[in-house]
């Protein structure tokens, strides 16, 4: 690898494509970058933005055996999202539609965090450093 700026973009399965990005723009402030159709109509790849973090979301496939937590029942990851007021965004998710794991609190270690599970099963730590 050379020197640089390194970034990745979490890869997230959605069931239901083009109205499943609506709860990330509801929720988060996201804005989507650019959108990827299949033949079929649905989405191969949208890139979205929170803040300057990328992320991209693809559409369920039966053709990749690619599918969201919450088809599979399953999730073994975390994502981080720093904001300026854990609060507004926990309260936004909700509203969007997204289940309160964890209630926003101040932790001795220094974070105020929230955890939130979109309607798709993907976990949302929800944190600013305090």
């Amino acid at each position: 690898m050379t020197a640089g700026t390194v970034a990745f973009a979490p890869q997230l399965f959605i069931p239901h494509g083009v109205t499943d990005i609506s709860f990330y723009t509801q929720a988060f402030g996201a804005v989507e970058l650019y959108r990827f159709t299949n033949d079929d109509g649905s989405i191969h790849v949208a890139e979205l933005s929170i803040a300057g973090a990328i992320f991209h979301l693809h559409e369920e496939s039966t053709r990749t055996n690619s599918y969201s937590p919450a088809t599979n029942n399953s999730g073994s990851v975390t994502i981080g999202l720093f904001v300026p007021d854990v609060d507004a965004i926990m309260n936004s998710a909700r509203a969007a539609g997204g289940e309160v794991i964890v209630p926003a609190q101040d932790y001795d270690y220094g974070y105020r965090q929230g955890e939130i599970r979109d309607p798709f099963g993907h976990l949302w730590m929800i944190e600013k450093r305090i």
